[in-house]
């Protein structure tokens, strides 16, 4: 299933989705943790390998400050 095969709710322009992957946001938050120690690429490996979509790692990891703040509930 791709991602336009899914219906999404219509968005007001700046709301964003709930985020529902609690796992991607644990292993991305992983990564992140990482790169002071690891650096870029070795946290991107580690991503590649739990299988988080490239577009997805390589956005988090490079642009850390456009992830989503964190959903409460």
């Amino acid at each position: 299933m791709s991602t336009t095969d899914i219906d999404l709710p219509a968005l007001e322009p700046g709301q964003r989705l709930q985020r529902t992957d609690l796992r991607t946001r644990d292993l991305i938050n992983q990564a992140i943790a990482s790169i002071p120690t690891l650096g870029v690429q070795k946290a991107a490996a580690f991503l590649a390998t739990m299988n988080v979509p490239p577009e997805i790692a390589v956005r988090c990891l490079l642009q850390p400050h456009k992830r989503r703040p964190p959903s409460h509930g």
